[in-house]
């Protein structure tokens, strides 16, 4: 088992240790997220003179450090995460995990200036309120991950950082910051099957993106390279490619995986 007083401690860490710098975009920006909201969870091999550290939220990790100050059941608490690592973590999470697959990702940023858009008639376009978290959940299992990032509907709503499309009083698309870093804020799109190509997602993303330009940072994009609906949004709005790298999606852990061992008789 990961070490519980470790555990405890890593927040002192938080986004301040050199092994996860400010000012990152995409899920770079998550230590800092973690650390300013009180979300996600954190691990280091010890809680006053570290070697690696962990920080994970919404189902994303980061690791950092030494991983020959690692073992499998320190890494367990990642499992069926999406995880950035330096490629010097691939034997430890591979003796850890009994999958590990790669999957190439890029990070987009937009620093120009936001042109408005105007949605269709009779959809109302604005920043959701923490009354909107019923509407959040109501859009259905298949699109709450949207929320993960700040505990679920009512974090989001609350948090100021959303903006949805309405039409009679129905969310039918929102676009909100997922981790929100001190230069950079990584936005996600969601939006119900049947509004999709009809332009809710842009006005949405636009209007995010011109608030969080007014809160003096600038708005980032993360999405798979298959992702090409994900990437035409991200072109369509402003946003430049800039970088991308390859996170893995962790399997089970091998503990979890390994036969009974069956009692015998002396």
């Amino acid at each position: 088992m990961p070490n519980d007083n470790a555990l405890r401690t890593a927040p002192a860490i938080r986004a301040r240790h050199p092994w996860f710098p400010a000012g990152r975009p995409g899920v770079g920006a998550l230590p800092e997220h973690a650390a300013r909201t009180g979300l996600g969870n954190w691990w280091t091999d010890h809680p006053l003179r570290p070697r690696a550290a962990a920080v994970s939220c919404a189902g994303y990790a980061v690791l950092a450090g030494d991983p020959r100050a690692t073992v499998s059941a320190d890494l367990a608490h990642l499992a069926h995460c999406y995880v950035v690592a330096p490629d010097r973590f691939l034997p430890a999470l591979g003796s850890a995990f009994v999958r590990i697959v790669p999957w190439e990702r890029m990070i987009w940023v937009h620093d120009d200036p936001v042109p408005a858009f105007r949605p269709a008639p009779g959809v109302v376009l604005r920043p959701l309120r923490p009354a909107d978290a019923p509407a959040v959940r109501a859009l259905g299992p298949d699109l709450a991950w949207v929320a993960e990032s700040w505990g679920g509907a009512d974090g989001l709503t609350a948090s100021g950082r959303a903006w949805g499309a309405f039409r009679d009083r129905r969310l039918l698309s929102l676009a909100c910051t997922f981790f929100a870093g001190s230069r950079y804020e990584d936005i996600a799109v969601s939006t119900l099957p049947a509004e999709r190509g009809r332009g809710l997602a842009t006005a949405c993303v636009r209007a995010l993106c011109t608030d969080i330009t007014a809160r003096g940072r600038s708005p980032s994009w993360s999405c798979s390279r298959d992702n090409h609906p994900s990437r035409h949004l991200a072109a369509k709005t402003g946003f430049q490619l800039v970088h991308t790298y390859v996170h893995y999606v962790l399997g089970a852990p091998v503990a979890d995986c390994r036969p009974p061992v069956k009692a015998t008789r002396p």
